[in-house]
């Protein structure tokens, strides 16, 4: 097995970083992976917001509500950019407003998920950790207005990376004869039975990692994230709509 490999099999999420800087032949070095990532059609309708300021970025964490996210040495926000495309069509004359089509809102979208995760490979075979924050979309149109993003551009996530001052346990993941089928989808007669075995691994990890002050099972996360609604995350529709995608 080559160290690429292993190295994605040992991906975990670092939430805590050592106090130094992350070089910058190494911040060079993890751009280039990003812009040689592959591309949706290849227009590149991807772009990244580096956030350097602390002030932006404490705004950033509040929506997010992940105290940690302030610690991260290096914040990368990555977003749907189409914006950039679209202003090329018009200097070149294009007059047709295909541009705002969920077609090319899904190709950024597209486009950002690969281009950070493999930036997330290149970071950790260098000695590198990272975490992935979703969160900061608890308020699509707060983070919007942080970061200044111009009509036909969206928050996808963040990624907070620098070198690791804690090393997490392997996180257990779920048998893959429940996500790898053949020619068509699977349907099991019982996902709790054909879960158990997982279900018994996912309480002893966290029984282990937080000594003895949280025993979940997958099963009773996966109820207790349905119940969590977030009225802004559901309404994100209407914030696409407002920067200038058709949604229809």
């Amino acid at each position: 097995m080559n160290e690429t490999i292993k190295t994605q099999l040992n991906h975990k999420t670092v939430r805590k970083f050592e106090e130094r800087s992350v070089e910058k032949e190494t911040l060079k070095t993890l751009v280039d992976v990003f812009n040689h990532s592959a591309s949706s059609t290849g227009m590149q309708q991807c772009s990244i917001i580096r956030v350097t300021n602390k002030d932006i970025k404490r705004e950033i964490m509040k929506v997010s509500t992940q105290k940690y996210l302030e610690d991260c040495p290096e914040l990368f926000i990555f977003i749907v950019d189409v914006y950039r495309n679209y202003k090329i069509a018009v200097e070149k004359g294009f007059e047709g407003d295909s541009y705002r089509d969920m077609d090319r809102f899904f190709q950024g979208f597209t486009d950002a998920v690969i281009g950070a995760q493999n930036m997330m490979v290149a970071l950790e075979s260098l000695g590198l950790g990272g975490v992935y924050f979703g969160s900061i979309l608890n308020d699509y149109d707060r983070i919007c207005e942080v970061l200044k993003l111009p009509e036909l551009t969206f928050p996808v996530f963040g990624v907070g990376f620098g070198y690791p001052a804690q090393t997490p346990q392997l996180k257990p993941k779920m048998p893959m004869d429940l996500k790898l089928f053949e020619n068509e989808y699977k349907i099991f007669p019982s996902y709790l039975e054909a879960i158990k075995k997982y279900d018994d691994e996912m309480t002893e990890y966290y029984d282990t990692r937080d000594e003895g002050r949280r025993s979940d099972s997958f099963s009773d996360q996966v109820v207790s994230k349905f119940k969590q609604v977030s009225q802004k995350r559901r309404d994100v529709l209407a914030s696409i709509e407002k920067q200038g995608f058709n949604i229809k």
